[in-house]
């Protein structure tokens, strides 16, 4: 169980959605599916831009999240780029945890 400041609360994500969150190392998708959270840095691997089309918000649709500016497309429980200009490459991930339903960072084991 992780020590770290909450991120945020479950119920702060829509299911099926995605929000920003601020983490030490940068800002960070939130992607819910049910109780399931997934996080990744807001990064589009193909020219390092945000994925967001206005600060916090995503284009999340069908268990798939597409980078506004050039359209690149990462499954949400993965990361993998599976569309669009990305080369291959998928999102840098972010290990969360859920715990009395606030979304933390997860401890890193060595």
């Amino acid at each position: 169980m992780s020590d770290s400041p909450p991120l945020c609360r479950l119920d702060d994500i829509p299911d099926g959605g995605a929000i920003a969150a601020q983490a030490p190392d940068g800002e960070l998708i939130l992607l819910r599916q049910g109780e399931r959270v997934f996080a990744y840095h807001n990064e589009c691997p193909h020219q390092g831009r945000n994925l967001d089309y206005a600060p916090g918000l995503f284009l999340v649709r069908d268990g798939r999240l597409l980078c506004a500016h050039h359209g690149a497309t990462f499954t949400v429980d993965g990361g993998d780029c599976i569309a669009g200009p990305c080369r291959g490459a998928g999102l840098v991930a972010a290990p969360v945890e859920v715990v009395d339903d606030e979304v933390r960072l997860a401890p890193v084991s060595d």
